[in-house]
């Protein structure tokens, strides 16, 4: 199916992802989440046809369908895409490829062992080559081909264009071992993702020079080691054609060849029904095609769907009646209308028998679908605000709407870091909350938003009460008053002095006038200066109150906040201020305290008695002792200081694109329930990715990553802390959110060293914890797959987490090999 929401270029940032921005695209206590134990879960099972080789036929060709001509076939450069995945994965050595249960899995083709031999003083990991591997040109894969992938990828020579060097830095040599079929490589710091490296590995004459490796494998490889061998690139038909590699040591490639081939999203019904592909990705639509078209079999019966199928007796008799009456003109648009749908139902029906052919394997792609918060400015800057829209979201329902239609398992990803099924997976959720609309409510009142806040105009200090503004004004009166009254006595004594005087009594009027005028001056100064320091104190108390309770405990970082944690001064229970409650502090708290898995108190013992009293928490948007409305009767979008809380809500418009925007949809009316408005904008899918989600030109987004059986490594540039750069911008690597923490990032680099894979995984549940509290991503569900693959077909289909094995991909009718496919026969 289409790839609408996951970054191009991020093939080799996260190593397993095979796909590309070109199609774009549960919540238990975490007191269940402290344990060491992990979740029982299974992996929704591939579906591939499985067949004994046996069983399959020699020869044939395979059309296999991709969105786009791969830009290079160097799979370590930033344009690397899903093609250069497929591709490269029947050309080159991939030492590890993940199983069908999401691990990593040693390939017997490349490898006799590879294991750690050194703990102490460095880590030293030992391979041993299959004695028998050879590149096409016949040279033994060695030693020499990791040293010059490692100088390629360590870093250290800016010359070479690449997109990562994660693992390939901790590196400090390597050497050959007691033989040529021995590479013994030495780490200078611990890497506990070793399994990683080398996948795939170049051969020397690529990764050799900086020249080779940036412009060398862009079009051609032209030395391989895997089942297949690179033919030609043909862009001006699209197509990228593999044969049968003579010298491949390991089981023969059952199919003569492989050719990949360029076919849009919008043209792939089209395609099979020409037999144009045998395998490709197809949406929804196309997969209920299929199915309608199985259903209705041969049984001559006119189609009840397609063109017309709607048409009711009446509108169909009216349009017979127009097409042979009296009105030539009338009659003859109608004839034409008539004419063309004959030939639509026609051609519809024709594709229709043709799509009985193929059968739609499927199960759950190896990727999983996120609401992204952008957490740089706005709303969603305020984690309570953030944590609000997480806690509307029904995921459940929103797992149901994608999954359940398509006979797939419809249950909430639980994780940021292993998709169910894997080593590790463990449901983090619980650090967050479940889906509560009062307490989104709740904790939109804490953060300032209130029903009629729209209407208010903006105060010209950060915070301050009404009552303390009264105050202000009845003192400004005040002082006017006693003022005017001394201005008065003044007068009286004047009146009372001897006619005789007039010069000395002109004189003094004209004094008094003047002290009379600099005393009201002085009096309206005085009061100014007084509603002054009140505003600067409620500025003062709620600058100490801006930074959540977990932001202080935690170091959590929104971009444009660079207050240190816990700088401002201490709250005072008394500041009547627009501030967080202490209710929200302590909600705060407890989410940090349970991703910490140090408490053992379910989400719903984070909101105290007095949240849960008829009116809402006291002091959440008001002054202390001013109970907040209830939240059930939220009627529209919630305001402060004249502006209403709207988010703008990026999708893209492709048509491979609707399940997306479906769940967008609903999303929106979900938030809605709340008093969040959004306004949804959809824009082309080139440009979802690129211009919106890595510029950060969005609050909320729709997009995708993959699954990864190395999580400290592939994780970490996804959920790091920005860093400002010297130039005063951020650098986010693939945060796009950006939203982090240095405890996450601490937990990151400490899995990263830990040479104990049970420890190691420890330390990523308790990242992923985190991750969830910091709600600036919110896994929904995993992606569903589904390819339509020709019946004759074996070993080919939806493959989950695991890699496919090209050379057992093959016909089981032999009448079928040697020959192409015609669906038109």
């Amino acid at each position: 199916m289409s790839h609408v929401g996951v970054p191009r270029g991020t093939v080799r940032k996260r190593r397993s992802l095979a796909l590309l921005t070109a199609g774009v695209l549960t919540i238990p206590a975490l007191a269940g989440c402290s344990s060491d134990s992990e979740e029982t879960s299974r992996a929704v099972p591939q579906d591939i046809a499985p067949a004994a080789r046996d069983r399959v036929a020699d020869g044939s060709t395979v059309n296999w369908a991709v969105d786009a001509m791969p830009t290079t076939l160097n799979a370590f450069q930033a344009d690397a895409d899903s093609a250069t995945t497929k591709i490269t994965g029947a050309l080159l050595p991939t030492l590890f490829p993940m199983d069908a249960a999401g691990h990593p899995k040693l390939n017997p083709d490349y490898l006799e062992s590879a294991k750690i031999i050194e703990r102490e003083p460095k880590q030293v990991v030992l391979y041993k080559l299959n004695q028998q591997a050879v590149w096409s040109d016949g040279r033994e894969i060695g030693a020499p081909d990791f040293v010059a992938q490692w100088r390629a990828l360590s870093g250290k020579d800016s010359a070479f264009w690449t997109a990562r060097n994660a693992g390939y830095e901790r590196i400090e040599k390597i050497e050959r071992g007691s033989d040529d079929l021995q590479v013994r490589v030495t780490f200078a710091k611990p890497y506990a993702d070793w399994r990683s490296l080398f996948s795939p590995l170049y051969p020397k004459e690529i990764t050799g020079s900086p020249d080779t490796f940036n412009d060398g494998a862009r079009t051609a490889l032209k030395n391989t080691a895997g089942p297949f061998q690179l033919k030609g690139v043909d862009k001006a038909k699209g197509t990228v054609t593999l044969v049968r590699s003579p010298r491949w040591w390991g089981e023969k490639a059952k199919l003569d060849s492989l050719v990949f081939r360029v076919v849009a999203p919008k043209d792939r019904t089209k395609a099979l029904a020409d037999g144009t592909v045998h395998v490709t990705d197809i949406d929804a639509a196309t997969a209920n095609r299929i199915a309608l078209a199985l259903r209705d079999g041969s049984g001559g019966q006119p189609l009840t769907h397609g063109p017309g199928a709607d048409l009711t007796p009446a509108a169909a008799l009216r349009s017979w009646a127009l097409a042979h009456g009296s009105d030539e003109k009338q009659a003859e648009i109608a004839q034409a209308a008539r004419e063309a749908n004959r030939k639509a139902v026609v051609a519809y029906g024709a594709e229709q028998k043709a799509l009985r052919g193929y059968a739609v394997r499927k199960s759950l792609e190896p990727a999983y679908t996120q609401l992204a918060l952008n957490g740089e400015s706005g709303p969603l800057a305020d984690d309570r605000v953030r944590r609000a829209v997480a806690r509307a979201l029904d995921r459940q329902e929103l797992a149901e709407t994608v999954l359940k239609p398509l006979g797939l398992p419809a249950k909430p990803l639980g994780s940021h870091l292993a998709l169910a099924g894997q080593p590790g997976y463990k449901d983090g959720s619980g650090a967050l909350g479940d889906q509560n609309t009062k307490e989104a409510q709740a904790l939109l009142a804490d953060a300032g938003w209130t029903q009629g806040g729209a209407a208010e105009k903006p105060k010209d200090t950060k915070a301050g009460s009404e009552a303390e503004k009264k105050d202000a004004e009845k003192k400004e009166g005040e002082e006017k008053k006693e003022g005017a009254e001394k201005a008065g006595t003044t007068e009286k004594a004047e009146k009372s002095e001897k006619a005789g005087k007039a010069d000395a009594d002109e004189k003094k009027t004209d004094k008094t006038e003047a002290e009379e005028e600099a005393e009201k001056k002085k009096a309206e100064e005085k009061a100014d200066k007084d509603a002054d320091e009140d505003a600067e104190k409620a500025d003062r108390a709620a600058a100490g109150s801006d930074e959540s309770a977990a932001s202080r405990a935690e170091g959590l970082y929104i971009v444009g906040q660079d207050d240190k944690p816990g700088a401002g001064p201490a709250r005072s229970a008394a500041t009547h201020v627009l501030a967080p409650s202490r209710d929200s502090a302590a909600q705060s708290i407890a989410l940090l305290r349970q991703a910490g898995a140090v408490s053992g108190d379910s989400a719903a013992a984070m909101v105290t008695a007095q949240d849960k009293q008829p009116g809402g928490a006291a002091g959440a948007y008001a002054p202390v002792g001013t109970a907040a409305p209830a939240p059930a009767s939220v009627k529209g979008p919630l305001g402060k200081d004249g502006k209403t809380l709207t988010l703008r809500f990026v999708l893209p418009s492709g048509p491979g694109s609707q399940s997306l925007r479906g769940v967008g949809d609903r999303i929106a009316a979900m938030l809605e329930k709340i008093g969040i408005g959004t306004e949804i904008t959809k824009v082309p899918d080139e440009s979802y990715f690129k211009d919106h989600i890595a510029s950060g030109d969005y609050d909320l987004a729709l997009y995708s990553w993959p699954a990864t059986a190395y999580p400290a490594t592939d994780g970490r540039p996804i959920y790091a802390k920005p860093e400002p750069a010297t130039d005063g911008s951020l650098l986010v690597e693939q945060n796009y959110t950006r939203v982090g923490t240095d405890h996450i990032d601490q937990l990151f680099d400490q899995a990263v060293a830990e040479l104990d894979e049970k420890a190691s995984r420890e330390l990523m549940k308790q990242a992923d914890a985190r991750i969830w509290a910091a709600a600036g991503s919110i896994p929904l569900f995993q992606r569903p797959q589904l390819v339509a693959v020709d019946k004759k077909l074996s070993n080919v289909g939806a493959f989950g987490f695991a890699a496919p094995r090209y050379q057992d991909i093959g016909f089981t009718d032999r009448q079928a090999a040697g020959s192409p496919a015609d669906r038109k026969k």
